[in-house]
């Protein structure tokens, strides 16, 4: 990067960190560091959700996800605005209405000390993971840039987001994500025209899509049912809603975002902002990665789009080979870029014979250069002697920093590192509240003053940083980021959001009933993961089920006590 992107970078992140460490300053007790004392408004609440949703892994991994994959990934998110619905119905008003300050502390009131330890568990869990997964993916950007070992990026990165999230709270998270959100709308938009204007002269926005659509990369919508197809429009509404519900309405890090608003309606307002926005902003973020595919037909892509890799593959014993592997993937390249002038040749004439044609080449070509592509891939696993295939996160960072003008790179980086912090900061202030307000303030300090509970929650957010961290050092093994973040929360949320909906709806089932149900769940889900059942969406309805149907039949099952007759004898 040049100079000037150096310092667009470090400036846009420097002032958002001091920023955040300045509007959080002051707090005095446990509402102020981890509610942000209640007073936020409905607007900075729906960006400050969005924004523990949107980590770095969107804006890295999503265009990397369509460039591969095409659009179909945004079929995750249409059961989202009818999760958004219900909440605002149901779970709001209850939570609100009891003043808590986890989600898992109304489960006591309701069922049972044991079943709110279970649920809070299963949330540090999994949240604990997936926050880990958001500090590796900035981590790739600067890796990238500096050419230097991720693991030394992964704990700077992670240092800097601990220390203004363990000083401010969620007062500090909340402004942060505000600024945040607005630098990435206007980031977004900036990025989508620049990717249109580097495309040739002769293409056009319709052009490219139409060479996207002959490629198979605008297959947004698919509604054949398939419970083995990860990405259709069923899996979307319904897995997708459960997915969401559980998300939003029993994951800390979104409950406590919405908590802090300063009422229901303002609480509703911003789970409803959300629901009306993310679903464009994700269309958005995938045509962005189709877009930079087809710049990249008319642009020789690398064989391998991690730079660190490829630079150990360079210096190993196998560097003549994979330049030889590099030559033949240019030469296949530069065969298929003649098929994609012949299509676009055909489309303004309106040929339909040599659109065909045109198409099947194209497609032949493509299938060369996949095959190409894997045997690079191959060496490069050879080299470093572990799993290699998934570089789909450097697509969209390669496409940034070797053909964005000098400033927009800077521009860009910094939008998908503030998206990183925003998304592991919140992350890190719900595994703090859950821990001190359901472990250690009920278990180990029931009546303490509010300095003991203030310091124990910065303790809790510092311990859960550095775990955090240890987890980021080993995110690589994960595959594709966006994907692994939602098979993750997949395996928890649909047990999770059971034990929520029977608390809510079935008020004739007790603690010990539902809890035995959650373990039940916990465990077929895992299996059912491990040996591939179903596509990874549908576990959430199937967690969800199974919590609710058990719980039931356990209740049931249960001995009646003897009553006494009407002697009084037994």
């Amino acid at each position: 990067m040049s100079s000037i992107d150096w310092v667009v970078l470090i400036g846009t992140i420097l002032s958002i960190v001091l920023y955040g460490i300045w509007k959080g300053r002051g707090a005095k007790n446990i509402d102020g560091y981890l509610m942000a004392d209640k007073q936020i408004p409905w607007y900075q609440v729906g960006l400050s959700v969005m924004a523990t949703q949107a980590s770095a892994i969107t804006f890295l991994s999503v265009p990397g996800q369509a460039y591969s994959d095409g659009l179909r990934f945004v079929q995750v998110y249409f059961g989202l605005p009818f999760a958004m619905v219900v909440l605002c119905v149901t779970f709001i008003p209850i939570f609100r209405k009891l003043n808590v300050y986890t989600a898992y502390e109304y489960l006591e009131g309701r069922f049972d000390n044991k079943t709110r330890t279970l649920t809070a568990f299963l949330f540090l869990l999994q949240r604990g993971l997936s926050t880990g997964i958001t500090i590796y993916a900035p981590s790739i950007i600067l890796s990238s840039i500096l050419n230097i070992e991720i693991t030394y990026t992964t704990m700077a990165l992670g240092g800097i987001v601990i220390i203004y999230t363990v000083y401010g709270g969620s007062k500090a998270v909340a402004y942060t994500q505000m600024l945040q959100m607005g630098i990435i709308f206007s980031g977004l938009f900036i990025t989508a025209c620049m990717v249109i204007h580097l495309l040739p002269s002769r293409v056009g926005f319709f052009d490219a899509l139409h060479i996207a659509g002959k490629m198979d990369k605008l297959n947004a919508i698919d509604t054949k049912f398939d419970l083995y197809n990860r990405y259709n429009i069923w899996s979307g509404i319904i897995g997708g809603f459960f997915m969401h519900l559980s998300y939003f309405g029993t994951d800390q890090s979104q409950v406590g975002r919405y908590l802090s608003g300063d009422s229901i309606t303002g609480s509703r307002l911003g789970l409803i902002m959300n629901g009306l926005i993310k679903v464009p902003m994700q269309f958005l973020i995938l045509l962005i990665g189709t877009l930079v595919f087809v710049f990249y037909q008319y642009h020789t892509p690398p064989v391998f789009f991690n730079k660190v890799e490829v630079a150990k593959i360079e210096n190993s014993i196998y560097k003549e080979e994979y330049k030889n592997i590099e030559a033949k993937y240019e030469k296949a390249h530069a065969e298929k870029q003649l098929h994609v002038n012949a299509l676009i040749q055909a489309l303004d004439l309106d040929d339909k014979a040599g659109i065909d044609n045109a198409r099947i080449n194209l497609k032949e070509s493509d299938r060369k250069a996949h095959a190409i592509r894997k045997s690079a891939i191959q060496l490069v696993e050879r080299n470093s002697g572990e799993e290699k295939s998934k570089d789909t996160d450097y697509v969209f960072l390669t496409f940034i920093t070797q053909h964005l003008p000098v400033g927009m790179i800077g521009l860009l980086i910094a939008i998908i590192f503030l998206a990183g912090m925003g998304s592991t900061a919140g992350g890190l202030s719900s595994l703090a509240s859950t821990t001190v307000v359901d472990f250690y303030k009920r278990i180990f300090k029931k009546e303490e003053n509010d300095k003991n509970y203030l310091d124990a929650s910065r303790w809790a957010t510092l311990g859960w940083g550095l775990f955090c961290v240890v987890v980021a050092l080993y995110a690589s093994k994960f595959g594709n980021l966006i994907e692994a973040v939602n098979i993750l929360g997949s395996l928890f949320y649909g047990t999770i959001l059971g034990i929520f909906l029977v608390a809510f709806y079935m008020k004739k089932v007790g603690g010990t009933a539902v809890f035995y149900a959650a373990l039940v769940s916990e465990a077929f889900i895992i299996f059912a993961w491990i040996i591939d059942l179903t596509a990874f969406l549908w576990l959430n309805l199937i967690g969800c089920l199974i919590v609710m149907s058990l719980s039931w039949i356990i209740e049931k099952g249960k001995p009646k006590k003897n009553s006494k007759s009407a002697t009084g004898k037994p």
